[in-house]
């Protein structure tokens, strides 16, 4: 790879905001975040299914981005807001530029499938074929899966005077029909590609492995859904709605309003309609006026329609060469090897995790054995995402029935996740836990499970608060911190906190934590602040931080400010970042990299430099307005040597990163990061080695504290067991 500009489609130079600084609209910022993603898709060095998986991801997004981001950008625009945002532009004056620049990323979308990865799969021996390519075998077998499979799961849906246009589902994928009959009338229906089916079947052959696409077996067989109507033509299209929920958080039934939210969304406006290249002209505009879709909201796409197919197509079956070597996480982690007593671990000192490398097993089980274990008496965690099968759930319904008293904060308002949490929310209340559905007006994001346990010395409280959700699946293919600790002043205000969130205390003066919306802006600010007025002084003075986006404005700003001071900042911001590096006379002591590769880089680590003495910090919140202002969000310091080391090690590795880092340039383009000098370096494939070497060590250190210690007779009526 070169280091010539990923996001090719927009050199624009720094944009200034209404304050008159550097600041990078939002929306544009998530389109060239994307643009890295798809950069992943294109690169040659990663192995052909994992570039299938990467263009799929930068679908999904682009749906998610649609349905909630533009969608908001066009209400409004079509509500008359002519007000400017943080970046100083109307919402008529971004969406405008938004549409360019999502064109133009979807025909870099379709250019990759065609041009990458469809040369590639085939280079490896998988293709997909048309209906007009199959030979004599494949199209028996083509026929014989339309009649028994595809054929009785099918609705065609006709429109006319009697019928009106049906509601499509948002993101389906359907099929538009003109029809003619006898009176040669012309008539329309749809029918749409089912869902519950798989979109692509491997069919026979003895030439490599060939696919082919579930719509194109349809379309090839409309004339047994319209047997007595003439096809005139046919195209498939693709609608994406609003569905961001407007919730009435007055209302006396949370949880009810929600599920009317949820119905709500189905019924969203269209914000994006989709064709394939070759669509018909007639098809287009009935759809159009059916619809009601402006030009702008249509977008043709040279290839298959819906390209997250390309998600599961990742992981068939049988070609683990075309995909990346796993990370396999260590279980347990080096932290817990000397001890299998998880309490009895966190007693004698606090305790980290980095995920995927190191198991989210240890968290799991912490919550698992807690709820079996006689002398644990109450147990309170927050659940923002969890899994569709989550252990962590089942663990607190365990623990309710055990007797524990058993709190869970459930965010409903979670989105895209509201269903899910609904369903966990009423099982935990069946179980008999005390279930919260989080504060008005607020999300819940903290990550934070507190256990009260009756030690041998007394009532001491347990934690694990981390970065990430307590989700099992996402957590192996996250990166995400942890710490176990068991501090009393950690304690105090984890019972504090939970106190605030289920009751009506007062938010307190916490001892250790960080929380928002209360707290966490000033605290922020007042660091940078020291830090600035340290650099003045001639001090030792430089911010690292690792987020998930840079958003806010004032603490923009802030850094601008430090930066000028001579400060020295380094930024790891894998996805939107407002904040424009080297601009001269605002950021030149500032450094920006994203890193995008194997695993979604998701944990949010803050080290301030204290004049030579850091201060280590981490936990659930972004550099972004809601975070700090309309959320409940925990950020924890770091206070244990041992684990500072570790901190500082993860940062200084990611910036040593030469395989999936890109470095921010002041015309917010990325580029590779420079790697001439330098040993090729995936910090990601580097974690995972330290993990594994780490837990070796330890093992290979109880192995040989237990030697020399007496051998006991095993009773027989053991060996049984």
């Amino acid at each position: 790879m070169t280091s010539e500009p990923i996001n090719k489609t927009d050199k624009t130079v720094a944009l200034f905001n209404l304050n008159n600084m550097p600041y990078n609209n939002r929306e544009l910022s998530w389109m060239d975040f994307n643009l890295r993603v798809l950069d992943e898709a294109g690169k040659k060095d990663n192995p052909i299914l994992e570039r299938c998986n990467f263009l799929a991801i930068t679908a999904s997004n682009l749906d998610e981005f649609f349905m909630v981001r533009v969608a908001g950008v066009i209400d409004r625009f079509h509500r008359g807001v002519n007000t400017k945002d943080a970046s100083g532009l109307t919402p008529k004056c971004l969406l405008e530029k938004l549409t360019v620049k999502i064109h133009e990323f979807a025909k870099l979308q379709y250019s990759c499938y065609n041009r990458s990865i469809i040369p590639s799969l085939k280079a490896n021996g998988i293709t997909f074929k048309a209906m007009n390519e199959l030979d004599g075998n494949q199209q028996g077998f083509v026929e014989d899966y339309f009649k028994k499979i595809v054929f009785p799961v099918l609705t065609p849906m006709a429109v006319d005077t009697s019928r009106p246009f049906p509601l499509l589902a948002n993101k389906s994928l359907n099929i538009a029909v003109m029809l003619t009959n006898a009176d040669n009338e012309e008539l329309f229906a749809v029918v749409q590609v089912p869902s519950i089916l798989p979109r692509f079947i491997e069919l026979p052959s003895s030439d490599g492995r060939c696919f082919i696409l579930l719509e194109n077996i349809i379309t090839a067989h409309l004339g047994e859904l319209f047997e007595l109507y003439n096809i005139k033509k046919c195209d498939a299209f693709r609608i994406t709605r609003d569905s961001d929920l407007d919730i009435d958080e007055d209302t006396e039934d949370l949880m009810a309003e929600i599920k009317k939210s949820i119905r709500r969304r189905k019924r969203g406006e269209p914000v994006r309609l989709e064709f394939s290249k070759k669509s018909d002209k007639e098809i287009r505009n009935f759809l159009i006026d059916a619809l009601e879709v402006s030009e702008d909201e249509i977008y043709i796409q040279k290839g298959p329609l819906d390209l997250t197919f390309l998600s599961k197509f990742s992981r068939i079956s049988g070609c683990d060469e075309l995909r990346f070597e796993p990370i396999v996480p260590v279980n347990p982690p080096a932290e817990f090897c000397e001890n299998e007593n998880i309490f009895e671990a966190i007693r004698q000192k606090d305790r980290m995790v980095h995920h995927p490398y190191e198991s989210f097993d240890v968290v799991v089980d912490f919550v698992r054995k807690a709820a079996v274990d006689p002398k644990v008496l109450a147990i309170k965690q927050t659940l923002y995402r969890v899994s569709g099968n989550s252990p962590i759930v089942a663990a607190l319904i365990k623990a309710a029935e055990n007797g524990k008293q058993v709190t869970v904060l459930v965010e409903l308002k979670a989105r895209f996740d509201e269903e899910n949490n609904i369903q966990w929310a009423n099982k935990l209340e069946k179980a008999g836990c005390h279930v919260i559905y989080g504060l008005t007006g607020l999300k819940t994001h903290c990550k934070i499970c507190l256990i009260v346990r009756k030690d041998d010395d007394g009532i001491r409280r347990y934690l694990h608060m981390g970065t990430g959700n307590y989700n099992d699946s996402t957590a192996k293919i996250y990166t995400d911190t942890g710490i176990f600790t068991c501090r009393e002043e950690y304690g105090i205000d984890a019972s504090s906190l939970f106190n605030v969130l289920t009751g009506y205390s007062f938010p307190p003066e916490y001892n250790k934590f960080i929380v928002a919306p209360n707290g966490m802006r000033t605290f922020f600010e007042a660091m940078i602040m020291q830090e600035t007025e340290n650099a003045k002084k001639g001090l030792k003075a430089s911010i690292t931080a690792k987020v998930n986006s840079l958003v806010d404005p004032q603490i923009i700003s802030m850094l601008y400010d430090a930066s000028n001071a001579g400060v020295k900042i380094n930024l790891i911001v894998r996805g939107i970042c407002c904040l424009v590096p080297n601009v001269k006379g605002y950021s030149e002591n500032i450094k920006v990299i994203s890193v995008i590769g194997q695993l979604l880089e998701h944990s949010r680590i803050f080290i301030f430099e204290n004049n030579g003495n850091p201060l280590y910090y981490m936990g659930s919140a972004d550099w972004m307005p809601r975070n700090l202002d309309r959320r409940v969000e925990l950020v924890f310091p770091v206070e244990d040597e041992d684990l500072k080391v570790r901190v500082q090690e993860i940062v200084d590795v990611i910036f040593k990163d030469t395989t999936n880092a890109r470095k921010q340039l002041n015309d917010m383009t990325y580029v590779n990061v420079d790697k001439r000098g330098k040993k090729k370096l995936s910090c990601q494939k580097h974690f995972s080695k330290l993990a594994e070497k780490a837990q070796k060590n330890a093992m290979k250190s109880t192995y040989i504290n237990t030697i020399g210690t007496p051998i006991v007779p095993i009773k027989k009526e053991e060996t049984q067991k």
